[in-house]
C-alpha cells in the first residue's frame, strides 16, 4: 500500500503532494512500482497534529481520488481518514476501503458508511489523539491491551453491518520504543481478529531511535530491512512510502521463500 498524503504537514513528506496533479501523478508512479493499493490522507496524524476541517479535508483529498480514478478506474484506492462524511464522498469519487487510525471511535457513523457501501476497513489502535499521544504513554501489557481494544472495535464494525475488516495494531501510536517492539514481536497474536493485519511502520521514529537515522526521508532502507525481518509473520499489508524498494523485496522474499 503506497503512502499518499495530500498535506502540508505529514511527518516526512508533507507540503510534497499538494498540488493535484503532482499528487495523481504520484499515485501513478506507485502503481507504476508494483502498489496494490495507494492509500491518500488529507489530515496529518504524526505526533502533534491537530484536526482539520471535515471541507478542508475533502478539498485535499476528492479531486485526487478523482483525477486518479479518471486515468486508470481499476486503482484501487483507500481513503486514509476518521470522519464519515469524508469517507462517503470519498467513496463516491472512486475510493474503495476506509483506513481510520481512530478505529470509528471519533465519528460513530464511519461504521454505517462501510457497511452502507460494503467496502473494507481498517481500524488502528491509538492511545490518545495525535496532539497529546506521544505524552509519555503507558500500559501494563501493550499486547494485551492493543488486542482488547480491536477486538472490542472489530465486534463493533462487524454489529454494524461491516464485512470485510482489518486491524493495524497502530505501532507509533502512542507507544514508546519498547511498546513498539513489543507489538512487532507479536504481530501473530492480531492475526486472526479480522481478515488480516496492516502494518503501518514505514519512516517512523522509533526505527529512527535504533538506527540515529534523524531525517525520516533517509529510513527507507531501516523500513524494508524491518519489513523483511517480519515478513513471514501474518501480515496482510504493509503501508509504505517507497513503493519500489518494497516491490524489490516482495519479489526477493517470494523467490526464497
Amino acid at each position: 500500500m503506497g503512502i499518499l498524503n495530500i498535506t502540508p504537514d505529514s511527518f516526512s513528506d508533507g507540503g510534497l503532494f499538494n498540488d493535484p496533479n503532482v499528487a495523481v501523478d504520484r499515485a501513478q508512479v506507485m502503481i507504476r512500482q508494483g502498489a496494490d493499493w495507494i492509500d491518500i490522507g488529507g489530515e496529518s496524524t504524526r505526533p502533534g497534529a491537530k484536526h482539520v476541517p471535515a471541507d478542508m479535508e475533502l478539498t485535499r483529498v476528492v479531486p485526487v481520488i478523482r483525477e486518479i480514478i479518471t486515468a486508470d478506474a481499476s486503482v484501487n484506492i483507500s481513503v486514509d481518514t476518521s470522519k464519515a462524511t469524508v469517507a462517503s464522498q470519498a467513496i463516491h469519487a472512486g475510493a474503495r476501503m476506509i483506513n481510520d487510525v481512530t478505529a470509528g471511535t471519533l465519528d460513530p457513523n464511519m461504521f454505517g458508511v462501510a457497511a452502507q457501501y460494503n467496502v473494507p476497513i481498517i481500524l488502528m489502535h491509538m492511545n490518545g489523539d495525535p496532539s497529546t499521544m506521544q505524552n509519555a504513554p503507558v500500559y501494563q501489557d501493550v499486547v494485551e491491551e492493543v488486542y482488547a481494544f480491536l477486538k472490542g472495535r472489530v465486534q463493533a464494525a462487524r454489529k454494524a453491518g461491516v464485512e470485510t475488516i482489518y486491524v493495524d495494531p497502530g505501532v507509533g501510536f502512542g507507544k514508546t520504543l519498547e511498546h513498539n517492539i513489543a507489538l512487532l514481536r507479536n504481530l501473530e497474536a492480531f492475526a486472526d481478529l479480522a481478515s488480516g493485519v496492516v502494518l503501518g511502520i514505514s519512516r517512523k521514529r522509533f526505527l529512527g531511535t535504533i538506527t540515529g537515522i534523524d531525517a525520516a526521508t533517509e529510513r527507507d532502507v531501516a523500513t524494508a530491512l524491518t519489513h523483511a525481518l517480519l515478513w513471514q509473520k501474518k501480515i496482510h499489508t504493509i503501508r509504505v512510502h517507497d513503493v519500489a524498494l518494497h516491490a524489490q523485496l516482495r519479489t526477493i522474499s517470494n523467490a526464497i521463500l
